[in-house]
Formats: C-alpha cells, sequence, structure tokens
C-alpha cells in the first residue's frame, strides 16, 4: 500500500470513529459513545478484572473487542499494521562496544543500526546522548558521525566513550531546537527517539537543507505541541489536540508490579480528588497542576486535605475522606474499563502521525519507507521512517 493512500485512508478512519477514541474517561465519567453504543459499556463493565489490564496493554486485542459491538474497524486495523523495516547484519562490532548501556537500550540500538541503511554519507547524531547510536554506526559503517547533544556532561562522556573505541565521532554541543548550522547538506540524519518537536525540526530543516537521507524513530509526539498539533505534509482533515497526540505514546512495556501499583493509587487518589471537587462546587472536571509524589505516599485524608488546600476547598473531615477514597478507586475502575475503547486507538494514531512526517518528506523529493525496527517488547516506539533522497 501507498503512503498516501494508507495516509488519507487512516485519516479518514479516524475522522470517522473520532467520537470513540477523543473523549477521556478520566474526565468525563461517561463517555457520549457509551449511548450509543451500550453494548459495548455493558460489555467493558462486565469484563473479569484480569482482562482489563491486558486489553488496555494490547491494542489489536482491545480493537478486536471493539469490533465486535462497532462496525466497520477492520479497515482502521488494516491500515495501522505496518511491515517490519528491512534490516541487515551488521559486521562485528567487538566485545566492548556498548560500555553503559542498559541491556534493553542496547538492543534498541542495535535493532536501529540494522535497520538504517547505510548511505555512506557522513552521519547526523541528533539529540544523539552520550552517543550510543553514532559510535554503533561510526564502527559498523567506518564512516565520521556528528553527534548534536544539548547536554555537556554527556557529550564529555561520549567523547571519552568514542576514543576508548577508537572511532571518529564528534560531539556538538547545541540546543536542537535553535541550532542554525545543523543539519548539514549531503548528511545521513539518524534520530532515535528524538522527542516530538526535536524530531520535527530534523525533519523540516533538513529536508531544506539538502540532507541525503534520513532514519529517524520518532517518540513523544506531543512535546511542542501547544493546544493542537500542526500537521507538516497536505490534505489531512484530521485535527489532533495536544491530549491526542499524547495518547499515541501512553503504551508501556516495562512497568513492574510495584509501579503498576503506584499508577493505579495515584489515578484512584486523583479521581477520590475529583469527585469530592465536583460534589463541593458542582463543576465538569477541570485539570489541576501535577502532584508532588510524596503526596500520593502519605494517607489517602492528608492528600485530599492538601488538595482542598491548594485548590480553594473546604478541608474535608476525616469520615469524607473515606467515603470520597472508595469513590475514587470505583471510579479508577470505571476509568480503566472505558480506557480501553481508547487504547484501541493508538496505534492507529501513532502511525498517523508518523505517517505525516513520512509523506511530508515525500512531498518534497524524497523516496520514503515506513516501518518497525524492532519488535514491540524491546520498546512501543518502534516506528521507523527512511527517507532517501531521490
Amino acid at each position: 500500500m501507498k503512503l498516501l493512500e494508507r495516509q488519507q485512508g487512516l485519516d479518514a478512519e479516524l475522522l470517522k470513529f473520532r467520537d470513540l477514541w477523543h473523549p477521556q474517561p478520566f474526565r468525563e465519567p461517561l463517555p457520549q459513545w457509551c449511548g450509543r453504543w451500550p453494548s459495548l459499556h455493558d460489555a467493558l463493565m462486565a469484563l473479569p478484572e484480569a482482562d482489563i489490564a491486558r486489553l488496555n496493554d494490547n491494542g489489536a486485542a482491545a480493537l478486536t473487542l471493539l469490533s465486535r459491538h462497532v462496525p466497520g474497524l477492520s479497515t482502521l486495523a488494516l491500515l495501522a499494521e505496518l511491515p517490519a523495516a528491512p534490516g541487515v547484519t551488521l559486521p562485528d562490532r567487538g566485545a566492548h562496544w556498548a560500555w553503559e548501556i542498559p541491556g534493553r537500550k542496547r538492543e534498541q540500538i542495535e535493532a536501529f543500526a540494522a535497520a538504517a541503511g547505510q548511505s555512506r554519507q557522513p552521519v547526523l547524531d541528533w539529540c544523539g546522548g552520550k552517543g550510543h547510536l553514532g559510535r554503533l554506526l561510526a564502527l559498523a559503517w567506518q564512516t565520521p558521525v556528528h553527534t548534536l547533544e544539548i547536554d555537556a556532561a554527556l557529550c564529555e562522556v561520549g567523547e571519552s566513550l568514542a576514543q576508548r573505541a577508537g572511532v571518529r565521532q564528534e560531539f556538538v554541543v547545541s540546543d536542537a531546537l535553535t541550532v542554525a548550522n545543523w543539519p548539514r547538506a549531503g548528511q545521513h540524519a539518524v534520530a532515535l527517539h528524538a522527542c516530538g518537536e526535536l524530531h520535527r525540526r530534523l525533519i523540516r530543516d533538513g529536508a531544506d537543507k539538502g540532507v541525503s537521507r534520513f532514519d529517524v524513530a520518532p517518540c513523544c509526539y506531543y512535546r511542542g505541541v501547544a493546544e493542537s498539533y500542526q500537521a507538516m505534509s497536505a490534505n489531512l482533515q484530521l485535527v489532533l489536540t495536544r491530549d491526542d497526540t499524547r495518547l499515541a505514546v501512553t503504551e508501556t512495556v516495562t512497568s513492574s508490579p510495584r509501579e503498576t501499583r503506584r499508577r493505579d493509587r495515584a489515578i484512584a487518589w486523583k479521581l477520590g480528588f475529583d469527585a469530592y471537587r465536583r460534589t463541593v462546587i458542582g463543576e465538569a472536571y477541570r485539570s489541576f497542576k501535577p502532584v508532588p509524589e510524596v503526596w500520593i505516599r502519605a494517607e489517602f485524608a492528608d492528600f485530599l486535605g492538601r488538595m482542598a488546600q491548594r485548590e480553594g476547598l473546604p478541608l474535608p473531615s476525616t469520615s469524607v475522606s473515606a467515603a470520597f477514597e472508595a469513590k475514587g478507586w470505583q471510579r479508577r475502575d470505571e476509568v480503566m474499563r472505558l480506557s480501553i475503547v481508547r487504547h484501541a486507538f493508538r496505534r492507529a494514531i501513532e502511525v498517523w502521525l508518523a505517517l505525516d512526517l513520512a509523506c511530508f518528506l515525500a512531498e518534497r523529493g524524497y523516496e520514503v519507507g515506513l516501518g518497525s525496527f524492532c519488535d514491540r517488547r524491546l520498546t512501543p516506539r518502534n516506528l521507523l521512517v527512511s527517507a532517501s533522497k531521490v
């Protein structure tokens, strides 16, 4: 399937089903789709507890569940399914190239390097941190690499590692959002998980300046988005809010049971406070400032009292606090069930965002491919935009 055909089809399908994935159950106790598709709502409320986490984490399984109650979703699933990017076997790098790199991160870097097409052009490693990816490419491709990174301390460590590996890798301490003289014409620009506006700026400026090849794995699309996402390519109808773009990257595969329990506690307590505020002043959900982690570790009564004081609400009694703690856990259960619907569309929204980058480059004369560079178990952010100047 051609990129433009896939993009236009996915744009139309996501727009068609926007009423399902746009509402946020955390903010809306009963999204409007519950009335339009009551059998879906009933099925979610009847799910065994063991299925809730699985369906929230597995978008394909969630979409299958939705398809039993909402007709027409099979096209969306097809459009959101991408092939694995073609890869090569990297030459031997020696036993010690991966100093200081945790195992999962090392596997991501190696998978990205295998999927990135060697162009024999000088490499620009964009927002490269300690330069692990750049160092591997310098070793594997025997080509000079410049790693651009804003943190001088990371650059200093990276320089030491490059010297130890004996590779041609130079570090540029600079802010990727404001740097004027990078990227440069004729370079091969690579970026592994540069967040939001960082990867968008690389692609925009790189295309304008004549970068020869891009290999970009996007991440955190919402960063740099004010209220709504500004599409880079032409002829799109769908408009995503910042929260919509955040939805695309909420999937994780590395949370420990302890982290999951802590997350659930935080959700339940925030929802308990929201229920208290609704009761006291009768208004719908409104966002509030981030909650200090230490507040979540205290007892709920202390948490609710601190939140009420901060938000200018009457201080609750102990008995009131107990009632709203129970309400928070009840709402957490409802939210997790209803959120399965949003999460069924998570991958499709991420593919839509990646297609926006890919089609932007195609419009500027690049030959572009879009696929996954590694298995989801390594990272859910496994999409790779590869583009070569024709």
